[in-house]
């Protein structure tokens, strides 16, 4: 007796499961892939409002998605992205910003589980 409609004989199932892609789509050629923007947490986001470190600026927003970028290539989990007098902990995996440091901030500062650090 054979199967009907790919459902073969008593106990089979005629099920293949369809294979995932295994690499994200590329960014289109015209623009930003929005779906791979830099997020921020909200301590980060606190912190970058309130001491106004620049994020606002297109050239500095763009040197500091480059040096994510640079990160995650590298197969960073955690890394520094220095950008002007600004260090920014990010995890490169899921292009989240963790928190800002601005350079009045900087003395004695000791950043631990780090991997990676950028000069972007």
């Amino acid at each position: 007796m054979t199967g009907v409609g790919g459902i073969g004989g008593a106990g089979q199932v005629g099920y293949t499961p369809v294979p995932r892609p295994t690499q994200k789509p590329a960014a289109p050629a015209g623009g930003p892939n929005f779906a791979d923007e830099l997020k921020f947490s909200k301590h980060a986001a606190e912190r970058v409002q309130r001491r106004g470190l620049g994020t606002n600026d297109p050239a500095t927003a763009a040197r500091l998605e480059k040096g994510v970028e640079l990160a995650a290539k590298k197969g960073s989990r955690a890394a520094v992205v220095l950008v002007d007098s600004t260090a920014y902990v990010v995890a490169p995996q899921n292009r989240t910003v963790i928190t800002a440091v601005d350079q009045s901030q900087m003395k004695e500062q000791v950043f631990t589980n780090i991997d990676t650090a950028v000069i972007a």
